[in-house]
Protein backbone atom coordinates (compact mmCIF):
# COMPACT_ATOMS: atom_id res chain seq x y z
CA UNK A 1 0.00 0.00 0.00
CA UNK A 2 2.76 2.53 0.87
CA UNK A 3 4.57 1.98 -2.39
CA UNK A 4 1.11 2.02 -4.62
CA UNK A 5 0.55 5.47 -1.99
CA UNK A 6 3.92 6.80 -2.95
CA UNK A 7 3.54 5.71 -6.73
CA UNK A 8 0.33 7.50 -7.20
CA UNK A 9 1.60 11.17 -5.43
CA UNK A 10 4.71 10.69 -7.64
CA UNK A 11 2.16 11.02 -10.82
CA UNK A 12 0.02 13.51 -9.20
CA UNK A 13 3.02 16.15 -8.56
CA UNK A 14 3.97 15.25 -12.19
CA UNK A 15 0.66 16.30 -13.31
CA UNK A 16 0.36 19.55 -11.33
CA UNK A 17 3.75 20.38 -12.58
CA UNK A 18 3.00 19.74 -16.18
CA UNK A 19 -0.29 21.91 -15.77
CA UNK A 20 0.78 24.32 -13.25
CA UNK A 21 -2.40 24.61 -12.12
CA UNK A 22 -5.18 21.32 -12.08
CA UNK A 23 -8.72 21.16 -10.80
CA UNK A 24 -10.10 18.22 -8.57
CA UNK A 25 -12.66 16.93 -10.88
CA UNK A 26 -9.80 16.57 -13.53
CA UNK A 27 -7.16 14.81 -10.92
CA UNK A 28 -10.09 12.16 -10.37
CA UNK A 29 -10.63 11.38 -13.36
CA UNK A 30 -6.85 11.06 -14.72
CA UNK A 31 -6.05 8.88 -11.65
CA UNK A 32 -8.88 6.60 -11.29
CA UNK A 33 -9.17 7.14 -7.34
CA UNK A 34 -11.55 8.86 -5.25
CA UNK A 35 -11.62 12.33 -4.74
CA UNK A 36 -10.69 11.54 -0.36
CA UNK A 37 -7.83 10.09 -1.77
CA UNK A 38 -6.87 12.95 -3.97
CA UNK A 39 -7.35 15.71 -1.45
CA UNK A 40 -5.68 13.52 1.47
CA UNK A 41 -2.43 13.03 -1.46
CA UNK A 42 -2.78 17.17 -2.39
CA UNK A 43 -2.82 17.44 1.94
CA UNK A 44 0.67 15.60 2.10
CA UNK A 45 1.95 17.33 -1.04
CA UNK A 46 1.07 20.52 0.49
CA UNK A 47 2.66 19.71 4.05
CA UNK A 48 5.68 18.82 1.44
CA UNK A 49 5.86 22.37 -0.22
CA UNK A 50 5.47 21.00 -3.34
CA UNK A 51 1.92 22.01 -4.33
CA UNK A 52 -0.42 24.84 -2.94
CA UNK A 53 -4.30 23.83 -2.22
CA UNK A 54 -6.80 26.29 -3.82
CA UNK A 55 -10.36 26.79 -4.68
CA UNK A 56 -11.46 24.07 -6.97
CA UNK A 57 -8.03 22.22 -7.45
CA UNK A 58 -4.09 22.72 -6.40
CA UNK A 59 -1.65 24.62 -8.15
CA UNK A 60 2.42 23.62 -8.40
CA UNK A 61 4.90 25.59 -6.10
CA UNK A 62 7.56 22.71 -6.05
CA UNK A 63 11.08 23.20 -8.06
CA UNK A 64 12.88 25.82 -6.41
CA UNK A 65 16.34 26.70 -7.46
CA UNK A 66 18.88 24.99 -5.58
CA UNK A 67 19.91 26.82 -2.52
CA UNK A 68 21.71 25.33 0.02
CA UNK A 69 22.03 28.18 2.90
CA UNK A 70 18.27 28.87 2.29
CA UNK A 71 17.35 25.29 2.28
CA UNK A 72 19.42 24.58 5.68
CA UNK A 73 17.64 27.55 7.57
CA UNK A 74 14.46 27.45 5.93
CA UNK A 75 13.22 24.34 8.06
CA UNK A 76 14.58 26.09 11.48
CA UNK A 77 11.54 27.42 13.67
CA UNK A 78 9.12 26.06 11.08
CA UNK A 79 6.09 25.90 13.21
CA UNK A 80 6.38 29.69 14.27
CA UNK A 81 7.03 30.70 10.81
CA UNK A 82 4.24 28.77 9.24
CA UNK A 83 2.14 30.33 12.20
CA UNK A 84 3.17 33.79 11.56
CA UNK A 85 2.93 33.70 7.81
CA UNK A 86 -0.82 32.45 7.99
CA UNK A 87 -1.51 35.30 10.61
CA UNK A 88 0.94 38.06 8.07
CA UNK A 89 -1.21 36.41 4.98
CA UNK A 90 -4.92 37.29 6.64
CA UNK A 91 -3.28 41.23 6.87
CA UNK A 92 -3.01 41.46 2.71
CA UNK A 93 -6.18 41.75 0.48
CA UNK A 94 -7.14 40.80 -2.47
CA UNK A 95 -6.17 43.35 -5.41
CA UNK A 96 -3.06 44.12 -2.73
CA UNK A 97 0.30 44.99 -4.71
CA UNK A 98 2.84 44.01 -2.09
CA UNK A 99 6.35 43.60 -2.47
CA UNK A 100 8.27 40.21 -0.48
CA UNK A 101 11.84 40.09 0.10
CA UNK A 102 13.71 36.79 0.23
CA UNK A 103 13.40 35.65 4.57
CA UNK A 104 12.62 31.87 5.37
CA UNK A 105 9.67 33.94 7.43
CA UNK A 106 8.46 36.11 4.47
CA UNK A 107 8.64 32.58 2.17
CA UNK A 108 5.96 30.96 4.55
CA UNK A 109 3.65 34.06 3.84
CA UNK A 110 4.19 33.84 0.57
CA UNK A 111 3.22 30.19 0.40
CA UNK A 112 0.02 31.21 1.39
CA UNK A 113 -0.75 33.83 -1.06
CA UNK A 114 -0.35 31.31 -3.91
CA UNK A 115 -3.82 31.37 -5.59
CA UNK A 116 -4.99 35.08 -4.09
CA UNK A 117 -5.72 37.65 -6.39
CA UNK A 118 -2.85 40.00 -5.56
CA UNK A 119 0.23 41.59 -7.37
CA UNK A 120 3.91 40.32 -5.68
CA UNK A 121 7.29 42.17 -6.21
CA UNK A 122 9.98 40.08 -5.21
CA UNK A 123 13.98 40.17 -5.23
CA UNK A 124 13.67 36.25 -4.15
CA UNK A 125 14.24 33.53 -7.09
CA UNK A 126 12.55 30.96 -4.36
CA UNK A 127 9.04 33.30 -3.78
CA UNK A 128 8.93 33.96 -7.56
CA UNK A 129 9.05 30.36 -8.15
CA UNK A 130 5.66 29.92 -6.03
CA UNK A 131 3.49 32.56 -8.43
CA UNK A 132 5.48 31.53 -11.68
CA UNK A 133 2.26 29.35 -12.33
CA UNK A 134 -0.44 30.80 -10.64
CA UNK A 135 -2.98 32.37 -12.73
CA UNK A 136 -4.15 34.88 -10.49
CA UNK A 137 -1.17 36.55 -9.40
CA UNK A 138 0.58 39.18 -11.37
CA UNK A 139 4.13 38.82 -10.55
CA UNK A 140 7.19 41.43 -10.79
CA UNK A 141 10.92 39.98 -10.48
CA UNK A 142 13.16 42.48 -9.33
CA UNK A 143 16.48 42.44 -10.98
CA UNK A 144 20.28 42.80 -10.29
CA UNK A 145 22.99 41.02 -8.49
CA UNK A 146 21.91 37.29 -7.21
CA UNK A 147 23.34 36.04 -4.04
CA UNK A 148 24.15 32.66 -4.76
CA UNK A 149 23.56 31.66 -1.09
CA UNK A 150 19.74 32.70 -0.88
CA UNK A 151 18.48 33.53 -4.40
CA UNK A 152 17.90 37.46 -3.63
CA UNK A 153 18.59 39.83 -6.04
CA UNK A 154 20.72 42.64 -4.79
CA UNK A 155 22.75 45.93 -5.27
CA UNK A 156 22.15 49.17 -7.22
CA UNK A 157 20.17 47.65 -10.09
CA UNK A 158 17.63 46.22 -7.59
CA UNK A 159 17.58 49.49 -5.20
CA UNK A 160 17.27 51.57 -8.49
CA UNK A 161 14.15 49.13 -9.84
CA UNK A 162 12.52 49.15 -6.42
CA UNK A 163 12.73 53.19 -6.05
CA UNK A 164 10.44 53.25 -9.48
CA UNK A 165 7.44 51.28 -7.77
CA UNK A 166 4.93 51.78 -5.58
CA UNK A 167 3.19 49.00 -3.43
CA UNK A 168 0.47 48.96 -0.93
CA UNK A 169 2.64 47.00 1.69
CA UNK A 170 6.13 45.29 2.03
CA UNK A 171 6.64 42.38 4.00
CA UNK A 172 10.26 42.05 5.25
CA UNK A 173 12.19 39.02 7.34
CA UNK A 174 14.73 40.01 9.64
CA UNK A 175 17.91 38.70 11.55
CA UNK A 176 17.81 40.20 14.20
CA UNK A 177 15.31 42.58 16.89
CA UNK A 178 16.85 44.58 19.99
CA UNK A 179 16.72 47.95 21.43
CA UNK A 180 17.63 49.84 18.17
CA UNK A 181 15.53 48.14 16.16
CA UNK A 182 15.81 45.64 12.99
CA UNK A 183 18.92 44.27 11.84
CA UNK A 184 19.95 41.47 8.79
CA UNK A 185 22.93 39.97 8.00
CA UNK A 186 24.24 41.63 4.75
CA UNK A 187 24.67 45.13 4.11
CA UNK A 188 23.58 44.98 0.78
CA UNK A 189 20.37 43.33 1.47
CA UNK A 190 19.88 45.97 4.14
CA UNK A 191 20.26 49.14 1.61
CA UNK A 192 17.50 46.56 -0.69
CA UNK A 193 15.06 46.06 2.00
CA UNK A 194 15.48 50.11 2.83
CA UNK A 195 14.25 50.70 -1.36
CA UNK A 196 11.26 48.02 -0.37
CA UNK A 197 10.21 50.20 2.68
CA UNK A 198 10.51 53.49 0.94
CA UNK A 199 8.40 52.00 -1.68
CA UNK A 200 5.47 50.76 0.14
CA UNK A 201 2.62 52.47 1.84
CA UNK A 202 2.79 50.35 5.14
CA UNK A 203 5.63 48.22 5.82
CA UNK A 204 5.23 44.51 7.57
CA UNK A 205 8.28 42.93 9.50
CA UNK A 206 7.36 38.98 10.06
CA UNK A 207 9.87 37.95 12.71
CA UNK A 208 9.67 34.41 15.39
CA UNK A 209 10.64 35.08 18.89
CA UNK A 210 14.24 33.60 18.72
CA UNK A 211 14.92 37.06 16.73
CA UNK A 212 14.60 38.91 19.93
CA UNK A 213 17.26 40.58 22.02
CA UNK A 214 19.95 39.69 19.06
CA UNK A 215 21.63 41.90 16.48
CA UNK A 216 23.04 41.06 13.08
CA UNK A 217 25.65 42.90 10.59
CA UNK A 218 23.72 45.27 9.55
CA UNK A 219 20.81 47.78 11.03
CA UNK A 220 17.53 48.40 8.86
CA UNK A 221 15.85 50.41 10.76
CA UNK A 222 14.21 51.69 14.14
CA UNK A 223 11.39 49.88 15.85
CA UNK A 224 9.18 53.13 15.41
CA UNK A 225 10.06 53.10 11.72
CA UNK A 226 8.17 49.41 11.17
CA UNK A 227 3.98 49.90 10.84
CA UNK A 228 3.12 46.25 11.78
CA UNK A 229 5.11 43.28 13.21
CA UNK A 230 3.91 40.28 13.15
CA UNK A 231 5.16 37.57 15.81
CA UNK A 232 4.55 33.94 17.13
CA UNK A 233 3.48 33.42 20.59
CA UNK A 234 6.42 32.71 22.45
CA UNK A 235 7.38 36.57 21.87
CA UNK A 236 8.21 37.73 25.79
CA UNK A 237 5.75 40.29 27.18
CA UNK A 238 8.48 42.74 27.62
CA UNK A 239 9.35 42.67 23.80
CA UNK A 240 5.08 43.09 23.21
CA UNK A 241 4.88 46.06 24.77
CA UNK A 242 8.51 47.70 24.00
CA UNK A 243 7.04 47.01 20.38
CA UNK A 244 3.67 48.73 21.31
CA UNK A 245 5.42 51.77 23.18
CA UNK A 246 7.50 52.53 19.55
CA UNK A 247 4.01 52.79 18.09
CA UNK A 248 3.95 49.34 16.01
CA UNK A 249 0.83 47.70 15.41
CA UNK A 250 1.37 43.70 17.02
CA UNK A 251 -0.55 40.65 15.72
CA UNK A 252 0.76 37.38 17.38
CA UNK A 253 0.17 34.09 15.77
CA UNK A 254 -0.46 30.87 18.23
CA UNK A 255 0.92 28.27 17.62
CA UNK A 256 -0.95 24.67 16.16
CA UNK A 257 -2.38 23.41 19.29
CA UNK A 258 -2.75 26.68 21.46
CA UNK A 259 -5.72 28.13 20.20
CA UNK A 260 -6.47 30.91 17.89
Amino acid sequence: MAVQAEERRSKLLELVRLKGFAALPDLVEILQVSESTIRRDLDYLEETGAAKRTHGGVLYTGASPKLPHFDLRQPAQWDKKRAIGRRAAALIEDGDTLILDGGTTTYEVARELVGRHVQIVTNSLPVANLFASSPNTDLVLVGGYIYPRTGVSLGPYADAMLAELNVRKTVLSVAGINDRGFFNSNLLLVETERAMMRAAEQVIVVADSTKFGHHSLAHLCRLEEVDVLVVDSGTPEVWRQKVLDAGVTLHVAELDGQGS
